[in-house]
């Protein structure tokens, strides 16, 4: 209330509802649920949390708010403002913002100077509830410089989070930094915004107490689905989130990664490290220009007629298969996938008993005759790129898939021929689930004839029981027609028998 006796048109954020409180995430029977779980079962919660990027943490869920608002009425130390880089933008939230603060806000603007895009300055709030504005200014979206957009809105979500950090800001509270006006995606926006301040809270996040996301109608559906897998409230909905994390979750503070910027610095340059030699051909010079003049390698056009009549050394053939690995990784971060994404063919899950990430393919799930197998190869590698970094598994349900979902191998050799080595040598297993004699045949060939160091890794797998002596089944996402096909052929499958493996 004001002096005068009439209400306040701000918000206080402390009378908002806070992410952990949303949605029958009461203090009473859910909560006493996860707390029985981990009583009973605490070594599985814990491989669990291991599992997620994003595991359940009640301390910062507490944190968030989502607010279906106006940005400006939010009575926190800060609110930010999306604006260009002269600092003159007029948008809904920029408009009300001024509108709010009153005419001293513009004059302050113009001794700022500007503002490039990425970065982020900070004003008194004026006339605002707010003490403070933290102005930004977020890219223009073109899907060709996808991975320079990327990068700024990153950059305008954490230099905000590191000058809420900076002047000890107890609240900061978000408008949606991508505007319309701006083309960017909403969706794709939203997963970078959940990101960098679910890692910022987690590393540097001790002094701010509130996070607010202050959305429109039009927005709030989108904040809305996506929240629960950077902030699960409960273990089952970190379970349940996983499988629709996308690929790229960026590094331990939300960034972007982009390989092609990654340089390999040796203590002694000049001197191969030890079991070093694969490495330096995929962190190495391959990574650091994509031209004959920036490599410093000669003629392009004729190491590729040296290549045609096996006169290439083998170590120059390998950097060639980086460079061209290369073009397909920024291709496939490019182009839209989201049709064939849509798909859900292709999914990280768990680990296996060795603890390997594990990668299921759905053949079922592949209309070869109906998409693009171009793009279809384009999203394997964009999805798995970053998995490969590391020892890896891939389950393949054969389960009930039709001449119109087989991948002849034609396509198969490409792909193996495409992608870059520490897929090959990453792969530890390759688990076919519920093959056909056919399958086995074609498999047997390709494996044996087509290429080469996989077919020992290949494992056909007739039953589900067989598959959790490798994987437990809480560890991997099971497709329900591939259950019910299971249990209809061999029986339902009893727990009992895998506790003790």
């Amino acid at each position: 209330m004001d002096p005068l006796g009439a209400r306040s048109q701000f918000v206080e954020v402390l009378n908002l509802t806070t992410w952990d409180q949303h949605e029958g995430q009461e203090d009473g029977e859910d909560k006493g649920k996860v707390i029985e779980r981990d009583e009973v079962d605490h070594l599985t919660d814990q491989i669990n949390s291991l599992l997620s990027p994003f595991p359940f943490r009640e301390d910062i869920n507490k944190k968030i708010i989502l607010f279906n608002g106006d940005v400006a009425l939010l009575n926190c130390t800060a609110i930010v403002n999306t604006s260009n880089e002269t600092l003159t933008d007029k948008n809904p939230i920029s408009d009300s913002i001024h509108r709010n603060a009153g005419p001293e806000l513009k004059d302050e603007l113009l001794k700022l100077k500007g503002c490039r895009t990425g970065e982020a300055k900070i004003t008194e709030g004026f006339n605002l509830a707010a003490r403070f504005i933290i102005h930004t200014v977020g890219p223009k979206y073109k899907a060709k410089y996808r991975t320079a957009a990327e990068s700024s809105l990153y950059s305008c979500y954490r230099k905000v989070m590191q000058l809420a950090m900076e002047h000890a800001m107890v609240s900061v509270g978000f408008c949606v930094i991508s505007t319309t006006k701006r083309g960017y995606p909403l969706e794709d926006a939203t997963h970078i915004a959940f990101r960098t301040v679910r890692r910022f809270l987690e590393n540097h996040g001790e002094s701010i107490e509130s996070v607010v996301f202050a959305v429109s109608d039009t927005e709030e559906a989108v904040y809305r689905k996506l929240l629960p897998l950077y902030f699960p409230r409960s273990r089952e909905e970190e379970g349940a989130s996983l499988p629709l994390l996308p690929a790229d979750i960026g590094n331990a503070e939300g960034e972007p990664v982009v390989p092609e910027r990654q340089i390999r610095i040796t203590e002694k340059p000049g001197i191969l490290e030890d079991n070093s030699e694969d490495e330096s051909l995929e962190s190495g010079l391959g990574l650091v220009g994509n031209h004959a003049f920036a490599r410093m390698e000669g003629d392009v056009d004729k190491q590729r007629k040296l290549i045609l009549q096996g006169q290439l050394s083998e170590a120059a053939q390998q950097k060639q298969h980086q460079r061209n690995y290369n073009r397909w990784l920024c291709r496939a971060r490019a182009e839209d996938l989201s049709d064939i994404a849509a798909l859900k063919a292709l999914y990280q899950t768990g680990v296996d008993m060795f603890g390997r990430t594990v990668m299921v393919i759905v053949g079922r799930n592949i209309p070869v005759t109906l998409i693009d197998i171009e793009k279809a190869l384009l999203y394997f590698i964009h999805v798995m790129d970053h998995i490969t970094v590391k020892e890896y598994v891939m389950v393949y349900f054969h389960t009930l898939t039709g001449e119109h979902n087989h991948l002849d191998t034609d396509f198969l050799k490409k792909l193996y021929d495409i992608v870059d080595i520490k897929f090959k040598k990453n792969l530890k297993a390759f688990y076919f689930v519920h093959p056909t004699f056919r399958s086995k045949v074609s498999t047997w060939f390709f494996s044996t004839f087509s290429v080469s160091g996989i077919k020992e890794k290949v494992h056909h797998i007739e039953t589900l029981q067989q598959l959790f002596t490798c994987i437990l089944p809480e560890q991997i996402d099971i497709p329900p027609f591939v259950l019910e096909y299971d249990a209809r052929m061999n029986g339902p499958y009893c727990s009992s028998h895998s506790s003790g493996l």
